[in-house]
């Protein structure tokens, strides 16, 4: 997986993308969104890792980021459905997205229920970041953060600063 570090940024990315003036709701929703996934880090060792419910699994599919987007969207907003669900979804299943990148694990299940493979994309460019905060600090963890910063964090920027400088009224 990228690190939380990593997927929150692209939520928020994500939410600054879609609207300048972005409710601090659906910012936080889109970052807890991208992050989300990774909650199947508590079946890690408990149930098979090619399993439906395995790490990668489920959480990691389109039909959940499709579930989960419509929940939201529904439950936190009354005039915005179509905005708050278009981001949360795409927080969401963009962390399928990342974990795809990286060079570690056994793939993603984009497609679970309906097909249980998981899938990698050519290029595993992010460092898969250990399992555990205490691995996490250590010189691996160092190495996923220069790699998520290379990978995720410049990209983001370079978009986050386009839309601050297309945004920014023009004194004329």
């Amino acid at each position: 997986m990228a690190s939380l570090f990593g997927h929150g940024l692209v939520g928020f990315t994500l939410t600054k993308i879609a609207s300048a003036k972005t409710s601090k709701v659906l910012l936080l929703l889109a970052i807890v969104s991208a992050i989300l996934p990774d909650l199947d880090v508590v079946t890690f060792g408990k149930i098979p890792y090619t399993h439906p419910f395995g790490h990668r699994g489920f959480t990691h599919s389109i039909v959940f980021a499709l579930i989960w987007a419509t929940i939201l969207a529904f439950v936190f907003t009354k005039t915005k459905r179509k905005l708050f669900f278009v981001v949360i979804f795409l927080s969401t299943i963009s962390h399928g997205v990342l974990d795809a990148l990286t060079t570690g694990g056994k793939g993603v299940g984009f497609f679970i229920p309906f097909n249980n493979a998981r899938f990698f994309f050519p290029w595993q460019v992010i460092k898969v970041s250990p399992i555990g905060i205490s691995k996490f600090f250590s010189s691996r963890g160092v190495q996923v953060i220069l790699s998520e910063l290379k990978y995720i964090g410049i990209p983001c920027l370079i978009v986050l600063l386009f839309l601050h400088f297309k945004r920014k009224p023009k004194n004329v």
